[in-house]
């Protein structure tokens, strides 16, 4: 099903409990922690399943956090998660992060999603935030007044030549109504909206997607559903980089009449799971996948040669995993999630951006750079 071009579609309809209360449903937080039941991870490589072969043990270091009311309170976003990394055309890096609070924690005031922090520098090793989109106060980089408890949560944020784009899922969290897709041509100060997709497109499983941008002309978009409580597949699509903003030219993988091609129905292109936030780039001459991985809880990644590569066999590697507040060393992480590549990262040398949410006061994003993947 190919998307709507009407903007004045609204997901607003939805009322419901978002998530980011003490008296609201399943929250993030609630999910990374019943992921977590049965024990802690170890580090290295996770449980592949079936037909998976195993990799190198892989490292992993924090950096520093890059929000917190230290680092982002006095651009009023002392508490926000999420922070995709992009590189902007002036050379600087954006963060867009998503559901941002001022005040004293997690569901104080001041709700806006998504918003834009910005770091002068785009050397992984220099990205301190000073600055916002909004100057002294981060605002909100699309209209979303959260009626009935919506939000706008952001899935990709990258940058073709001039011109930057952002992928929003809106509706109640983990309930999508429609995502919607903008386009930046000043560094991401301001956006102009281009289309929608309902949220039932694909069964479903094009909720979140993750743009890879190549040098033959296209992007290649990973997607699932938006709901780590669901199943998911996951999806391939290509669109040319000059069609971005038109959904009729995403063209699906899949594999019919006993063969893989572009413009078969599309079909998982790995084993199905319940995934978490999934990052897809183009680096180094080959591709890169990053996700939260569900059961078990932990950060993964995959590298392989083309987006039509077998990512049934491909090794999946523990990046991240999880531990207990207090305990947090190398690269053990209290209720983790996220896990954006960083621009400027290389597969030897890898800096993603890693979320956290254990209480109202412990919500952040921050830098891990990770050593020892297959590349």
């Amino acid at each position: 099903m190919h998307g709507s071009n009407n903007p004045s579609r609204s997901a607003r309809h939805h009322g419901g409990a978002t998530g980011l209360g003490p008296s609201a449903g399943p929250s993030r937080r609630a999910l990374l922690r019943s992921a977590a039941v049965g024990g802690l991870a170890v580090a290295g490589v996770g449980a592949l399943g079936p037909g998976v072969a195993a990799a190198q043990q892989v490292t992993g270091t924090k950096v520093r956090d890059l929000t917190g009311p230290a680092e982002t309170g006095r651009f009023a976003a002392p508490w926000t998660d999420l922070g995709i990394p992009a590189r902007c055309p002036d050379g600087s890096t954006l963060f867009v992060c998503g559901d941002t609070f001022d005040g004293e924690g997690v569901g104080g005031p001041d709700w806006r999603s998504p918003v834009g922090l910005r770091s002068s520098h785009s050397a992984p090793g220099s990205l301190v935030i000073d600055g916002s989109v909004g100057g002294s106060r981060a605002v909100g980089l699309v209209p979303e007044g959260h009626t009935g408890g919506t939000t706008a949560i952001p899935s990709d944020v990258f940058t073709v030549g001039p011109t930057m784009y952002m992928h929003l899922m809106r509706g109640v969290i983990y309930r999508t109504h429609h995502t919607d897709f903008w386009r930046s041509d000043d560094n991401g100060e301001t956006w102009h909206y281009l289309c929608q997709w309902p949220g039932d497109s694909h069964g479903g499983q094009f909720q979140q997607k993750s743009y890879a941008v190549a040098d033959d002309g296209y992007c290649y978009v990973l997607s699932t559903a938006f709901n780590r409580e669901v199943t998911s597949a996951l999806l391939l699509h290509r669109v040319p980089q000059d069609a971005l903003g038109n959904p009729a030219a995403y063209e699906p993988w899949g594999y019919a009449d006993g063969r893989w091609a572009w413009g078969h129905p599309p079909t998982s292109v790995t084993r199905e799971r319940r995934w978490g936030e999934i990052c897809f780039r183009a680096m180094d001459g080959r591709y890169a996948l990053t996700w939260l991985n569900m059961n078990p809880l932990d950060i993964r990644a995959q590298s392989f040669a083309l987006p039509t590569s077998n990512l049934f066999t491909t090794p999946e590697q523990t990046m991240i995993v999880p531990t207990v507040p207090g305990q947090e060393r190398g690269n053990a992480v209290a209720s983790p999630y996220g896990g954006f590549i960083i621009p400027g990262s290389s597969l030897g040398d890898l800096h993603i951006a890693v979320s956290q949410w254990y209480d109202n006061r412990n919500y952040r994003v921050m830098q891990y750079r990770v050593n020892g993947l297959a590349g």
